[in-house]
């Protein structure tokens, strides 16, 4: 099922650059949580959504934009987690760095995930007991695939990751108690797969995230032997709904890391 994650990541990303290259005033509007969704949002998830219906016919779909709409499945153990465009502020301010996000759940725990990033050419993808893997895209076409793994650290001087648009005071006050070489910041969920392919140690986010916007990731960077904690360092749950003190599919704080135990 990932190579049919992969080719439908890549027709989301079709339909999406072209809304890129012509954005304007009238593709964005604002939700109801005040976050900005974009005509490609729409137009992505409507093509995800066709294509996992093919391939996948019998699995429930918990989509972003569908979810604000009022629409979501009846809980499952199994089930697709998808963001159409992660990113949507780096979209609209158009540095490139958004991504469509694919991931399948099982139990609780994120097995497969894909994240295409369209406007610079970048995919990675991974699964349980399949390891990860990232490849270059040129005119929509997925060049060779080189595996992917979380590099070696000792715990000093490390790299960390951080939103680009999401830089909390607490994220800032986590990352102080460690000792860090250098600070990057970068957008959407590309975070996850630096870390997986082994150019970061550490990324903090003690702020405001949704499931879908950390699942595909999540699954790229375990299946590249990595790992996203939550604060009492257990891996991050999916399909967290009637929840008492947050909404459905809302995540807690998390770290997510390679090769680094952050707490």
């Amino acid at each position: 099922m990932l190579d049919d994650l992969v080719a439908i990541a890549l027709k989301a990303g079709a339909a999406i650059m072209p809304i890129y290259e012509r954005l304007n005033a009238s593709d964005v509007a604002t939700k109801s949580d005040g976050s900005p969704v974009t005509a490609a949002d729409e137009a992505a998830e409507a093509v995800i959504l066709a294509e996992l219906a093919k391939v996948a016919p019998g699995i429930p779909v918990v989509a972003e934009e569908s979810v604000a709409a009022g629409k979501c499945p009846a809980a499952s153990h199994r089930f697709f987690l998808v963001d159409p465009l992660d990113g949507t502020k780096e979209f609209i301010s158009r540095n490139g760095e958004f991504t469509v996000n694919i991931a399948l759940i099982e139990d609780g725990r994120p097995v497969l995930g894909v994240v295409y990033a369209p406007a610079i050419g970048e995919i990675y993808a991974g699964g349980e007991g399949q390891g990860a893997k990232a490849a270059c895209v040129e005119n929509g076409t997925v060049g060779e695939w080189r595996p992917i793994s979380v590099r070696s650290c000792t715990g000093k001087g490390i790299s960390v990751l951080a939103s680009r648009s999401h830089l909390t005071d607490e994220t800032k006050a986590f990352i102080e108690k460690h000792s860090v070489g250098d600070f990057v910041s970068a957008g959407s969920s590309l975070k996850f797969c630096k870390l997986a392919a082994g150019e970061a140690d550490l990324y903090p986010r003690l702020g405001r995230t949704m499931e879908w916007d950390t699942a595909a990731g999540d699954a790229i960077l375990r299946a590249a032997d990595g790992a996203v904690l939550t604060m009492d360092g257990k891996p991050l749950q999916y399909g967290k709904r009637n929840q008492t003190d947050d909404v459905d599919f809302a995540n807690p704080w998390f770290a997510a890391t390679g090769d680094y135990y952050p707490f």
